[in-house]
């Protein structure tokens, strides 16, 4: 009988042995039988596979644990500014990312393994939110009297800036937009980024002190690349990617009712841009495309448009702004999006092309745009598409299944490039800079680079190149060989400074005290830990899933327009989870690759070897310890471990 698919959803039937298992699978197991082994456990710290997937390398199981309520803050400090501080190691924008990333670090979480994806997003949103309402400041390092020249004020820019200030050096930021911000700003509509809580979190990186900000100002048009180089220590280089690229048709070029989803959606954040189009056909799949629609569809056009109102002038023309009265007469648009891809391929996140069917998008998967309809006048009156496949990632047309979409507006949201006019001795040919593996740029003393100017990617990307680009340059002002990146490089837990916290730092080693090997007793070193997470991300298969129930996911509340409603809505769509539902969501966490406390160990182990650690000297990473007296090698400690953390090791 066939179990029913609601029992297969809610009853879990995962096992580490199946009926009838009684071999080991693997000679590595089959040393490891109990009266035959000298081997014992040992507590194993590895990456979680959140953190391995994160690009800005974020410490994702660290801050989870703190919020909720298993890792405790150090001293008075509040959960709260804990996990904040946890958060902010690596990525200064906890409120921004926890709304816009599309988040990695949930496809690779190995909850998914069990039912779903830990709400990491939510999390993260919580924590920024809180952070702001709190007025939580970030914390300079001591002046070194060095001086950087960061040019670019967006995601990697600032973040730059950050990192830089915490290790002590000055910054200044020049920015050629009138604010800082970058693609969070003019990149990203507002229902998506709050404009009050994007100010507040650059705000507080300039609060650090020693952050000059030159806005309005274009490097290599209004100060030299040599004026820089003379009068500043390092030069970082986060210009980003503004120019879009244009649909591979002949058409394209000059029709002026054909523009790019990045100066499309410029022009609706700077506040120019108040209505669009009857009809709109954006070609993409990513999320860039997906904000190019959501906003189409919430500006809708007007009947009667003076030929100075359309709205390719003021896309195209940074000066051309619309009237605000024109709202008032604003009718709903009729927007389309097409990809190569089939709506459940797409690059953009599900809950965004789901959110923008919803506001009442069509969109038309599988299908690549072959041509461009004129009028007289030159302007574009359809896009022509056509069914396709693809081979090799190149898309090919289906002969005979061509399709023609009336547009007023055609916009290609298919990718960006860079504008390094007046920076040509930086351009790699490609309209973008190259950088090494330590983000510095090859042959170019004093110069580094971080963000999409190397390769157009995710905002978390640029803020986690920005982060490995302030080590490089604090090494080259301290004049100290670049250290070799980890293989697993982000932001890792380090239980030494944790003791430190926690008051529990091991004591000093003395050389003369005779043969102290063997650390069991002794206090000079952590007892029975070994990290890995350096070159290690643990996979679900190393975890006792089994361990876990079925537990839902508690999910954002989302204030989503119908097809109705969407005209004029800016509201922001994603409403935050409270402390508590924060807390829940945080408990889902399955640790990977830490203790997170459950006692299995200490409760199956049959010699009753493995015992807590003693409160007074137990923190996060020291929670379990081992009495090899009595440890005959049995492994169950390692099989009922939820995490992975405990591996049969030592011995012979």
């Amino acid at each position: 009988m066939a179990t029913p698919s609601e029992e297969m959803n809610t009853k879990l039937t995962w096992r580490r042995f199946e009926d009838g298992d009684s071999e080991w699978g693997s000679f590595t197991d089959k040393i490891f039988v109990a009266d035959e082994s000298y081997k014992c456990p040992t507590y194993i710290h590895k990456t979680p596979p959140c953190q391995g997937s994160c690009p800005s390398g974020e410490d994702i199981r660290g801050w989870l644990a703190v919020v909720r309520g298993q890792e405790k803050p150090a001293s008075d400090m509040s959960m709260g500014e804990y996990a904040f501080r946890r958060s902010t190691d690596a990525n200064p924008f906890p409120s921004m990312m926890g709304r816009v990333c599309p988040a990695p670090c949930q496809d690779g979480c190995n909850r998914n393994e069990v039912e779903d994806f830990v709400g990491i997003n939510s999390v993260e949103q919580w924590i920024g939110d809180n952070a702001l309402e709190n007025n939580y400041q970030f914390i300079a390092g001591e002046s070194s009297g060095k001086k950087i020249a960061i040019i670019g004020g967006g995601p990697a820019g600032m973040s730059g800036a950050y990192q830089l200030r915490r290790k002590g050096h000055a910054v200044t930021i020049f920015e050629s937009q009138p604010e800082l911000g970058g693609m969070m700003r003019y990149g990203i509509p507002n229902y998506r980024i709050p404009r009050d809580k994007l100010a507040g979190e650059i705000q507080r990186i300039i609060d650090m002190g020693d952050v000059e900000v030159k806005c309005g100002v274009r490097v290599g048009e209004d100060v030299t690349i040599e004026a820089l180089e003379k009068d500043y220590d390092a030069i970082l280089w986060a210009v980003g990617c503004w120019t879009g690229r244009g649909l591979f048709l002949d058409e394209w070029e000059g029709t002026p009712n054909c523009v790019s989803g990045v100066a499309f959606l410029k022009a609706f954040n700077e506040g120019r841009m108040k209505v669009t189009a009857d009809k709109v056909v954006c070609v993409g799949g990513g999320d860039t495309s997906i904000d190019v629609v959501s906003v189409a569809r919430r500006l809708g056009h007007i009947e009667h448009t003076n030929p100075t109102d359309r709205p390719e002038l003021v896309v195209n023309d940074g000066f051309v702004a619309h009237d605000t009265a024109m709202t008032a007469a604003a009718q709903g648009a009729e927007v389309t999006l097409t990809s190569l891809f089939p709506k459940n391929n797409m690059t953009a996140a599900e809950h965004e092309v789901h959110d923008a069917l919803h506001e009442g998008v069509t969109i038309l998967g599988e299908v690549m745009p072959v041509g461009i309809e004129k009028d007289k006048d030159g302007r574009a009156t359809a896009l022509i598409v056509a069914k396709c496949t693809m081979d090799g990632g190149r898309p090919s047309p289906i002969e005979g299944t061509e399709q023609r979409l009336e547009a007023d507006l055609i916009v290609a949201a298919i990718g960006q490039g860079g504008d390094l006019t007046g920076l040509e001795t930086l351009d790699n040919g490609r309209g973008l800079i190259d950088s090494n593996k330590f983000y510095q740029v090859p042959d170019k003393e004093k110069h580094f680079v971080a963000g999409d100017i190397i390769r157009p990617h995710l905002l978390t990307t640029a803020i986690g190149q920005a982060s490995i680009a302030a080590d490089t340059i604090d090494e080259f002002l301290k004049q100290e060989e670049h250290k070799k990146r980890p293989k697993v490089d982000v932001h890792h837990f380090n239980l030494d400074k944790k003791l430190e916290e926690a008051g529990l730092s091991p004591e000093q080693f003395d050389a003369k005290a005779g043969d102290q090997r063997g650390t069991s007793d002794a206090n000079y070193a952590v007892h029975n830990y070994e990290d890995r997470s350096y070159a290690e991300i643990i996979p679900h298969d190393e975890l006792f899933l089994g361990h876990f129930e079925h537990t839902p996911r508690v999910k954002r509340r989302e204030e989503v327009p119908s097809s109705e409603e969407v005209l004029g809505h800016f509201q922001e769509r994603l409403i935050g989870l409270t402390q508590e539902q924060a807390a829940e969501e945080s408990g889902r966490c399955m640790s990977c690759g830490m203790c997170f406390e459950c006692d299995n160990c200490v409760i199956f182990c049959p010699q009753d070897a493995v015992f807590r650690v003693n409160k007074k000297q137990s923190t996060t990473g020291r929670y379990v310890d081992t009495d090899y007296d009595r440890c005959i090698g049995c492994h169950i400690c390692s099989d009922v471990c939820p995490t992975g953390y405990i591996k049969m090791g030592l011995g012979e």
